[in-house]
């Protein structure tokens, strides 16, 4: 085990003496960066209703956050891996995006669409829960500025002292509050609007549309569904008929504006 520098201890202990004030998440992120050195960071508040509220962003380059307001938080969060933790109830810790993302994710529509042009190339989040219905995501990040991944003492020193973080994560943001209205319904977000266009889904072919713009590949579909990879194949075929498509690119441009909906 590495010993600490007196930067790092000195780092902790401003963001130590700064919880609860204004100038916490300054010192936090500063902290952070004696560990790991990530070329952008970001802090989102999810909950089961609305879009995620950013509590902190930093980067260098500002392509990595060019869309954050324009496409993400209005509704391509919906497919992120790290909203899917908020929704699945995920333990508190911390979670690489590769571990995490489905199967197919660099193949899929919001991959090439979105994450692409943000040029991130690695993501380390810490999942905390400060409060009941909310999830904080503190996404530290490597992106084209260095153009490498977080090396492997990178993560085993962030892995090492999650809970240090999580812990004043979770005591500085205990009294965010979860918004009203209950959890999204995503399948029912697309069904509304696709019926008022004539076409008509059922429930799991909603499910499916939405599995596949995660990125899922067929079998990971089946495995979530508990189907056969044979049956996933008539349920897309069933849906990319009843859409009058032809490819996941036709599918990501006609739901996308309809998870933006409210």
């Amino acid at each position: 085990m590495q010993p600490w520098s007196d930067t790092e201890e000195s780092k902790l202990a401003l963001a130590i003496s700064a919880l609860g004030g204004t100038g916490f998440p300054g010192a936090l992120a500063s902290w952070l960066q004696t560990l790991a050195a990530p070329d952008n960071l970001i802090l989102l508040a999810f909950r089961d209703a609305g879009p995620p509220e950013v509590l902190l962003r930093q980067s260098r380059r500002p392509q990595v956050f060019s869309r954050l307001e324009s496409d993400y938080l209005a509704g391509a969060y919906l497919l992120d891996p790290y909203h899917e933790l908020h929704l699945s109830g995920a333990a508190a810790g911390p979670y690489r995006l590769r571990d995490i993302a489905p199967d197919a994710f660099q193949r899929s529509r919001y991959f090439t669409e979105y994450y692409r042009q943000t040029t991130l190339i690695d993501e380390l989040a810490f999942l905390v829960r400060p409060a009941e219905g909310v999830s904080l995501t503190l996404c530290l990040g490597r992106d084209a500025t260095s153009g490498r991944p977080f090396a492997a003492r990178e993560i085993e020193t962030c892995e090492r002292l999650a809970p240090v973080v999580i812990a004043l994560a979770a005591r500085h943001w205990s009294g965010l509050a979860a918004k009203t209205g209950g959890r999204a319904d995503l399948g029912a977000r697309l069904l509304r609007p696709l019926a008022s266009r004539g076409i008509a889904l059922t429930p799991r072919q909603a499910e499916v549309a939405l599995l596949i713009l995660q990125g899922h590949s067929t079998a990971s579909i089946g495995l979530r569904l508990g189907v056969s990879a044979q049956t996933v194949k008539v349920f897309r075929r069933q849906l990319y008929a009843r859409c009058g498509l032809s490819s996941q690119a036709e599918l990501f441009a006609l739901m996308l504006p309809m998870l933006r909906e409210r």
